[in-house]
């Protein structure tokens, strides 16, 4: 892989795009896309860990060598696959002990995980933030042969723990620090990085290693442009279009000519004709970095094995791995069917992408192409309207489009619309009322009101969505209600900062002051996405975020409730 930037991915802030240069013709970008995707994504997938190790990749992984499976896919070969995989033919250790000794022997198991560095004493929660973006910082233009790690031209910030490569959609979130810590030329450096990732792949990959690529994870990229220009973001698009067109053209592979009520690749066409998108992943296999858990719970399930590993790495791509939300029963891993459901998070974030595109093209003069992602967004919109928003439940659901039905189940993704600004007056009204109803808790809003043990349910709240409430509902004056939020997320925060000097990955946000728990791994100390959104919060709520509990937060929202991004 190439270690130079593309003339593409150069920089926005150092070198303004020539507004008068036109882009190229919508359908020959789309196909132009499509093809540069089918010619770069296939290597680095077949060269995951899975792939090469075989039969000593399964023996690993379903003996539970390590207590996270994360680490072995992590760890450097110490010489060529094949050479590694002949010996463990030739040897064929028995027990679990020679096993692990022959791994050992033949890898370079990860750097321990060190904790993120505590707070000093009585050091702010901003000191503290500022202090932890340099040990969070990677650079790795370079990667050991043999490394899953994918190289990256430019620095980037990790989540933390586990965590020891780039993101996706946490990064957006991170940036929101970064930039307002005063460190643009990082923030820039990401955005630049996922730039050089489009450009390699077609898409960006779940995460920078070789077994996250035959997935995205939700299409933040135009999000992340956007905040490198917050004066003139149309600029900011107008200098990526090339890469925000690619990321859109990924995202609606296989859109042509498909048969309503059908899906292809992440496009459903629904029983009108209209077009929606669902979270997929090209393989069906079990995750390279939990192969032991999928496997097991395949077996324990019954079901077809292949539709579960699709419907498992769907809900991977989601960020909401794992939660209600893609469980037929509401409850149960084993019934996941990610890939029925058209969820309205992502089809709000895509409308966001057509507007970017539309806006760059306008900035670069293509009128013809405008046009085309303003009929496309236009289009999405109705779709959204018609099939995911309920007014009786005064939010948008989710679209079982297998059964024609939308999921009678409220989220924080409900408010996604009002982040990407789709959702007209009334129905932001309405949204903010279900939210202050059925989301709205002691420490911010919950990811859902369902308890089933996973992470991305109660009582677990996550500081992206408490992100994209704040900012969606600010858009659309309801204040109060943002106010509330971000001060109550602030409190819980500020409270176990005290209590541990740490910041974390997710939080309990109905009992407050403790760290979120579920999930298939220790909740995480760091950590990117939480330091950066409270960070922003810092910025639009200042006397609030010096409450030291959520408890002292007015009970209307306060006065302070800045003012609506809108106006802004």
């Amino acid at each position: 892989m190439a270690n130079q930037a593309t003339p593409a991915a150069t920089s926005f802030t150092r070198g303004r795009v020539n507004h008068g240069i036109a882009a190229a013709a919508f359908l020959t970008a789309l196909l132009l896309a499509a093809a540069a995707h089918s010619r770069t994504a296939e290597a680095p997938d077949r060269d995951s860990p899975q792939t090469v190790f075989q039969e000593l990749f399964v023996a690993v992984q379903t003996g539970r060598i390590f207590p996270d499976g994360k680490t072995f896919v992590d760890a450097v070969p110490n010489e060529p696959p094949g050479r590694i995989l002949a010996q463990y033919r030739r040897q064929r250790p028995h027990s679990r002990e020679a096993l692990k000794s022959f791994v050992y022997a033949h890898f370079s198991m990860p750097p321990e995980i060190t904790p993120a560095p505590a707070a000093a004493d009585k050091e702010s929660i901003v000191a503290h933030i500022d202090r932890l973006w340099n040990p969070l910082t990677r650079t790795t233009k370079t990667a050991p042969p043999y490394s899953s790690l994918l190289t990256l031209p430019y620095p980037y910030v990790v989540p933390g723990g586990r965590f020891r490569e780039m993101y996706y959609w946490d990064s957006y979130f991170t940036m929101l620090g970064l930039v307002q810590s005063g460190r643009h030329d990082l923030a820039e450096d990401m955005v630049r990085n996922f730039a050089y990732l489009i450009d390699t792949f077609g898409h960006v990959p779940n995460g920078a290693r070789t077994y996250y690529v035959s997935r995205s994870q939700p299409p933040f990229f135009f999000a992340m442009v956007a905040l490198l220009a917050a004066d003139d973001p149309a600029a900011a698009f107008a200098h990526y279009l090339p890469q925000l067109r690619r990321e859109y053209a990924f995202w609606m592979r296989g859109a042509e000519g498909l048969d309503k009520g059908a899906a292809r690749f992440h496009v459903v066409a629904l029983a009108d004709g209209s077009l929606l998108n669902r979270f997929w992943d090209d393989r069906d296999t079990p995750r390279d970095e939990a192969y032991g858990e999928d496997t097991e719970l395949a077996r324990d399930s019954g079901r077809e094995p292949r539709q579960l590993y699709r419907d498992i790495r769907a809900a991977a791509e989601s960020g909401w791995d794992f939660g209600s939300r893609w469980f037929a029963d509401a409850h149960s891993r084993a019934t996941l069917d990610t890939t029925e459901i058209t969820p309205i998070d992502l089809n709000s974030l895509l409308f966001g992408l057509e507007r970017a595109i539309g806006a760059g093209c306008t900035r670069a003069n293509d009128a013809a192409c405008a046009r085309e992602f303003e009929r496309r967004a236009t289009q999405r919109r109705s779709a959204i309207d018609r099939y995911l928003w309920d007014a009786a439940a005064g939010a948008y659901l989710d679209y079982r489009w297998t059964h024609r039905e939308r999921i009678p189940r409220i989220s924080a993704a409900t408010l996604y619309p009002l982040f990407v600004a789709l959702a007209s007056e009334p129905q932001a009204a309405a949204v903010a009322r279900t939210t202050g109803q059925v989301l709205l808790k002691s420490g911010g809003i919950v990811t859902t009101p369902l308890d089933t043990g996973q992470q991305w349910d109660s009582p677990n709240g996550w500081a992206p969505l408490q992100w994209i409430a704040v900012d969606g509902l600010r858009r659309y004056h309801q204040t109060s209600l943002a106010a509330t939020i971000a001060c109550r997320w602030m409190g819980g925060v500020n409270h176990l900062y005290r209590e541990s000097g740490k910041l974390v990955e997710k939080y309990d946000v109905v009992d407050i002051g403790r760290r979120g728990g579920g999930g298939e791994y220790p909740t995480q100390d760091g950590f990117g996405w939480t330091n950066g959104v409270m960070l922003k919060l810092v910025a639009l709520y200042p006397a609030e975020s010096n409450y030291k509990t959520a408890a002292e937060c007015p009970a209307d929202g306060g006065a302070a409730a800045g003012t609506p991004a809108a106006a802004q």
